[in-house]
């Protein structure tokens, strides 16, 4: 129960939309009835002439109607029935019409507010969240997940109250008329609940499945059609269209198993609406023959009953699409009820631009308790203006030490300053605003080469950008583009080389102009002439700065002030480069390799 709440929350804000939809839901509800009702006068008084016979007593308005319709001549009632007709049917159609746009209105903004709530909520979590999640899997929650709501909000919601009325409006009908006979709808109706509740809890079952399956083959398509390349290169074409080919296979399978009981539904409510109807027939026949009943209100009576089949065979439909969607909201909820591990202050302060100097204080980290220690008893200090090197074998937390500066992570013990203030204490935006980041995996967007540029500014005009690009000795080939710096650059640059993505990065960030830079191995994946040209750039982007650059090139390391050596994510040496050569083994067997190499 507290999950179909949940799913309800959806559509706060839309109250006032949803009870317009509701009301005009009712009114074209009333004129169904109305429409069948005609059949009474029809069939009665124009085409037989005799007297409309009711044997319940009912409402004196009701009464008063009937006798002025029993003291009309068929002549006059033929006359005005066609009008009548024409006029209900207009009516009811205007209502509907309204209904109809009303509800696929609120299904619509509920949908764009649910797809913007997750999407506002994947931004604002930690970075340790996605190391734990496939971005297939996030992806699916977005589009999958939130399509299978708004079905259950478009048709399931519309036909919970619409065929509820209709059911509602036909049962006053049939009681009106004949309550002992209207009462075996108590008795036979609540029948067919059994087998659709039971098809509803496996529904809901089969549907959560279905849609991580979907969101495995979301995974797959991002990872081969990003790595097409690869997968080129490797010759595993056959190998991927047989991966893809299973989990379709698997999707296709559970959905049939969905698809199977829905499509059962119908035939059972079918099935017993026959046997309610042959029971009418039979009971209520005997009555007609013996003039209790004249035949136009048997028509509207047995007519009430057989219009509540096609209601509750849509109620079951709506049942199946609301288990579908408890399984898709379980889904949607376990990301927008994710917590966010590295959370802003409500009181936080804004840091000023970093004068003294940048400390981390007894730091270790871990990313999960069963990962093992990361970073074990960390003192660094990087003083403004200081290029500060940090090198050590693969996976010994270099990554990760200058990840906590911009706190993309908080430390599990110790603390990180920037002029004695305390990261956690500082607003993202003040503290990220003054740290540039180049990365050895060059992150691009599917957009023009000015807008890459100029991201995160976007206030930047034509000159500050192309001056940045100058001085990344980026502006030379992209004036050679065919639309200049309007040139779409594809998918994650896809058009372009290592090196001139790496030069669109390092614009980027000289555009930011910020008075810190981290360099993450920003020349590793170069070849001889681009690294050259990036190298060029970064000692531009360099001067007068605070640089912490990851590095393991000769070149950077001879430029830096401090050389920070890590091992097994302990700083097991921190100096110059020839008092390190003399005190550390590891960077002597370091620097030996690399000159090696360099020879």
């Amino acid at each position: 129960m507290r999950n179909y709440f949940k799913l309800l929350k959806f559509l706060k804000g839309h109250t006032r939309l949803f009870s317009v939809a509701v009301v005009t839901m009712l009114i074209s509800s009333f004129f169904e009835g109305f429409q069948l009702s005609l059949l009474v006068p029809m069939t009665d008084r124009i085409f037989n002439n005799k007297p409309i016979v009711i044997p319940n007593k009912l409402p004196a308005f009701i009464t008063g109607f009937v006798d002025r319709l029993n003291s009309m001549t068929p002549e006059a009632l033929f006359t005005v029935f066609p009008v009548v007709v024409i006029l209900a049917l207009l009516v009811k159609n205007l209502f509907v019409f309204c209904y109809q746009y009303l509800m696929s209105d609120l299904s619509q903004a509920v949908m764009r507010d649910i797809r913007y709530r997750l999407y506002a909520k994947i931004q604002d979590l930690s970075l340790d969240y996605f190391s734990k999640k496939r971005t297939g899997e996030l992806i699916s929650r977005i589009t999958h997940d939130v399509n299978v709501v708004e079905n259950a909000v478009s048709y399931g919601l519309t036909d919970l109250f619409r065929q509820s009325f209709m059911i509602v409006l036909f049962v006053v009908i049939a009681f009106s008329i004949y309550p002992k006979a209207a009462f075996l709808m108590f008795v036979v109706f609540p029948i067919i609940g059994i087998p659709m509740a039971r098809i509803g809890r496996r529904l809901r079952k089969i549907s959560k499945g279905t849609q991580e399956k979907m969101a495995d083959i979301n995974t797959l398509l991002i990872e081969t059609i990003s790595g097409i390349k690869l997968v080129k290169a490797f010759g595993t074409e056959q190998y991927e269209k047989d991966r893809f080919k299973a989990k379709n296979h698997d999707y296709y399978k559970l959905r049939m198993k969905s698809i199977k009981r829905l499509v059962v539904i119908p035939p059972i409510t079918e099935m017993f609406g026959a046997l309610c109807g042959v029971a009418v027939i039979l009971w209520m026949g005997k009555v007609v023959m013996s003039g209790g009943l004249s035949f136009g209100v048997f028509i509207l009576f047995f007519g009430s009953i057989m219009s509540i089949i096609s209601p509750i065979k849509k109620l079951g439909n709506v049942h199946a699409l609301i288990q579908q969607a408890l399984a898709a909201n379980e889904r949607i909820y376990d990301v927008l009820d994710a917590q966010v591990t590295v959370k802003e202050k409500p009181d936080a302060i804004v840091v000023g631009e970093l004068k003294g100097s940048i400390r981390l204080k007894d730091v270790d980290f871990h990313y999960a308790e069963d990962s093992g220690i990361v970073l074990k008893n960390i003192n660094l200090e990087v003083r403004k203006g200081e290029i500060v090197a940090i090198v050590g074998p693969t996976g010994t937390g270099k990554t990760t030490l200058v990840n906590l500066i911009p706190r993309f992570y908080d430390p599990l013990k110790g603390v990180v300053t920037i002029d004695g203030v305390d990261v956690r204490d500082a607003t993202f935006q003040s503290l990220r605003k003054q740290i540039g980041i180049v990365t050895q995996e060059t992150i691009l967007f599917n957009d023009t080469v000015r807008a890459n540029i100029a991201y995160g500014y976007p206030e930047a005009n034509d000159k500050q950008i192309q001056a940045a690009a100058e001085m990344a000795f980026a502006h030379q080939f992209i004036v050679k583009m065919p639309n200049g710096y309007n040139t779409l650059i594809g998918d994650r640059g896809f058009r372009l080389s290592g090196g001139e993505k790496q030069r669109i990065a390092i614009a980027r960030a000289i555009l930011k102009n910020p008075p810190i830079l981290i360099l993450d191995e920003a020349t590793s994946q170069l070849d001889s002439e681009s690294e050259r040209y990036v190298q060029e750039a970064l000692d531009l982007l360099m001067k007068g700065r605070t640089v912490i650059a990851i590095a393991h090139r000769l070149s950077t390391i001879q430029k830096a002030d401090k050389i920070v050596v890590l091992e097994h994510g302990r700083i097991i040496g921190q100096g110059g480069h020839e008092e390190l050569l003399k005190t550390c083994p590891l960077y002597n067997k370091l620097y030996s390799l690399q000159f090696s190499m360099s020879a």
